[in-house]
């Protein structure tokens, strides 16, 4: 059994320093006698490590060396904006190039093969640096990306036309939608948005209280102007097509956060792209599912790492 509400014992947490000085979490776990590469797991959009310790703990266990970190500006990583709800980037180029940054670092520390994980907007963050050729791993595993948003049906230029439009008449740091009466609190619909499994939901809801700095609440306009901006980035003719590594989208059509469509348009894009497709058996926390939906999805994700990213050969 893995306990979802404790750091594991193996595991150590630290600060990493970014390109410009700011302090970011990370947790690790070190390498174990049957090696089996290294994994980075970055994750989504008001999201904290802690939500993932499971898998995390899964995946040292099956002997790979694991790594997670916040974004700058989330969780226990401090705030962009002007209050600690609110989520808040100038440009998600920052988290690009603390990326970057992260990863070459990472790269020197751990043992190959070297493979990058992401949810939701981590993975988003990761087609772009990906795109940008700003790292190369050997193989990607992208959680319920976020590569365009479940939202009006509009053309994408429009929709950003009009976040630029909010954030001309208004502060661009403010709140873009409500949260709930109270700042910080969970709306009681928002389980019905991210999984099935009650437990696995609350397990959140306990990390929150234990370490209230990782509360984060409704993402900034200037945040949603700059996602549309990204995507508009990513959706360009030749950019999806142009990153050469083996990634694998998981994805589920009943997603109300993130577009199943635009995840499916993706993966086709990209030259080794798999994409797992979910049903109704599935919210947007794809590894946060009931057992009976997570298990297999773990044991896909295993079979593409064998395959993308096969085990180091050892010298007889």
């Amino acid at each position: 059994m893995i306990d979802r509400r404790s750091i594991p014992a193996e595991a150590s947490e630290t600060i990493w320093t970014a390109a410009d000085g700011h302090a970011v979490r990370r947790i690790d776990w070190p390498a174990t006698a049957g090696d089996r590469g290294s994994i980075l797991f970055l994750p989504g959009r008001g999201d904290f490590y802690e939500k993932y310790l499971e898998t995390l703990e899964e995946w040292h266990r099956a002997g790979w060396r694991v790594t997670a970190a916040d974004w700058r500006g989330q969780a226990g990583s401090g705030r962009l904006g002007n209050d600690p709800v609110t989520g808040h980037v100038a440009d998600f180029g920052i988290w690009v190039d603390d990326l970057e940054h992260l990863w070459n670092q990472w790269i020197r520390e751990t043992p190959g093969p070297h493979v990058l994980a992401a949810h939701s907007m981590g993975g988003h963050i990761a087609l772009r640096a990906l795109a940008e050729q700003r790292f190369r791993p050997d193989a990607v595993v992208l959680s319920a990306p976020m590569t365009g948003m479940n939202g009006p049906q509009l053309p994408l230029p429009v929709l950003h036309a009009a976040a630029r439009i909010m954030c001309r008449f208004g502060d661009p740091l403010r709140p873009a939608w409500k949260w709930s009466e109270k700042p910080g609190e969970l709306p009681t619909a928002r389980a019905d948005l991210l999984t099935h499994d009650p437990v696995r939901y609350a397990d959140e809801q306990w990390w929150r209280q234990t370490r209230p700095e990782l509360v984060m609440g409704p993402a900034s306009w200037r945040w949603v102007e700059r996602a549309y901006a990204s995507w508009r980035m990513l959706d360009a003719p030749g950019t999806l097509e142009a990153v050469d590594v083996p990634v694998l989208m998981v994805s589920t059509r009943t997603d109300r956060l993130v577009s199943h469509a635009a995840n499916c348009q993706a993966a086709s894009r990209l030259p080794q792209g798999e994409l797992l497709a979910l049903g109704e058996e599935s919210h947007h926390e794809v590894l946060r599912e009931v057992d009976a939906v997570r298990e297999p999805i773990m044991a896909a994700i295993a079979a593409f790492l064998d395959r993308a990213a096969p085990r180091p050969m050892v010298a007889s």
